[in-house]
């Protein structure tokens, strides 16, 4: 396929369909045509010759109606302002020339630096019997992931957290540290500031090189939102399909749930429990297929951050993400509020892939320690209003006499790295300590 240019991901079809304006309403625009499916690009075309083409996606196609989600404000338009479509199939761009850049959704430079050429692809799940079980470990660095709940290259983990609880410093730290050859990274209606911020945090020349930003703010149309994912998932692909290990994070998708459900209620669809749309529940697990270890080679390790309203995590959208994916880490604000980073709750949290990663002795550790926690946690209230006596239940006096050396373990500064030999060998002193 020719190389083609950010902008030239627009004009794929040489004589375009047209149809004209009908209704402009607060994020969605209505028109008589073109005649298009569904996903379709299309270019609006103001009569005011000093306003630039306006990049729409086509979100639904009814009888006569065609209805159209922009890429941006439709401030300025009027009706019956043309509309053509330029591509019938929507994609995103990909190469080797994202590597080390930070672009938006529509694969347009927000760094500063030159438009950036690629190949224009269409993504799509692996073949079923093409989706490996991930056989080797990823390493974050991070030392209670990697000796409690170790991941494989090809995993799809989501991070569960409510807000203020340390996740971005979390994400951050595991982007630095990972030992993939790629990392994509997908800030999906963030704060500006905050994508500035991590952007700027990345600038080891190591880190900056094998590193993509795609992000799209919160201030940005939901369509926008939308395309920064499948731009990520684009660029992700096309490096493990070249046969490398690439590190996909999407921050998050709860605000890609939100999108989706901004399109689906503009389209017609109907909401369901807490007002979510079907369309979200029809795409969250392409995305998440569209991951994983690739039989012919290359693998991506996804990481999806999922924000929960509080601690009990009983949003639909966090059981569904849950039931979707290889393992999930939970944040607690206790642990958090207590100071612990990561304030990862290793009791309420799996990784699915843990036994086929490690050792029979490292699992068996982890077990042990995964007991004295939840143990303790049993007779938390016992134990903390100075009711119980030592010697009343060997089990809890050994959870009691393990639980410092086991907070020590878990907790990490945001700038240490743990070699995964360092991270099993503390493990399998704690342990051997723990049972004397």
């Amino acid at each position: 396929m020719a190389s083609k240019s950010a902008l030239d991901i627009l004009s794929l079809e040489p004589f375009p369909e047209t149809g004209r304006v009908t209704a402009i309403r607060a994020g969605a625009i209505e028109a008589d045509g073109p005649d298009c499916p569904v996903g379709a690009r299309c270019l609006i075309e103001s009569r005011d010759k000093g306003r630039p083409p306006l990049p729409a996606r086509v979100a639904a196609v009814g009888d006569g109606k065609v209805i159209l989600a922009p890429f941006a404000s439709p401030d300025g338009l009027q009706l019956v302002d043309r509309v053509s479509v330029v591509q019938a199939n929507s994609g995103a761009l990909a190469g080797n020339g994202f590597a080390g850049r930070a672009v938006n959704g529509l694969a347009m430079p927000i760094d500063g630096g030159p438009t950036i050429t690629g190949e224009a692809r269409r993504g799509r799940p692996l073949a079923t019997l093409d989706r490996l079980s991930p056989s080797k470990p990823f390493l974050s660095g991070v030392r209670a992931i990697d000796g409690l709940l170790t991941l494989g290259h090809g995993q799809r983990v989501g991070i569960f957290a409510a807000s203020g609880v340390g996740k971005t410093r979390l994400v951050e730290q595991i982007i630095r540290q990972h030992n993939c050859q790629r990392a994509v990274i997908c800030l999906v209606g963030e704060r500006g500031r905050e994508v500035e911020a991590l952007w700027r945090n990345l600038s080891a020349p190591e880190t900056r090189a094998r590193t993509t930003l795609v992000a799209a703010t919160a201030d940005e149309m939901a369509s926008m939102r939308i395309q920064a994912v499948e731009q990520a998932l684009a660029l992700a692909e096309h490096w493990r399909d070249a046969g490398e290990d690439v590190l996909l994070v999407v921050d998050s998708i709860t605000r890609y749930a939100m999108a989706l459900r901004e399109i689906g209620l503009m389209s017609g669809e109907p909401p369901t429990v807490r007002a979510y749309t079907p369309n979200i529940f029809r795409e969250l697990p392409s995305v998440v297929e569209r991951c994983g270890a690739d039989r012919n080679g290359g693998t991506i390790t996804a990481i999806f951050t999922v924000l929960s309203e509080s601690d009990d995590v009983d949003d639909p959208l966090v059981e569904v993400m849950k039931s979707l994916l290889d393992g999930h880490i939970l944040l607690s604000r206790r642990l958090a509020q207590a100071g612990q980073f990561p304030a990862i709750d290793i009791g309420r949290s799996i990784s699915r892939l843990f036994d086929a990663l490690v050792d029979p002795e490292q699992s068996a550790a982890a077990v042990h320690c995964r007991s004295l926690l939840a143990r303790y946690e049993e007779s938390r209230i016992l134990i903390e209003s100075g009711m119980y006596r030592a010697g009343s239940d060997r089990e809890l006096d050994e959870a009691i006499d393990a639980r410092p050396a086991v907070l020590a373990y878990v907790q990490q500064a945001s700038d240490e790295r743990t070699d995964a030999r360092e991270a099993r060998a503390g493990l399998m002193a704690l342990m051997q300590k723990a049972c004397r």
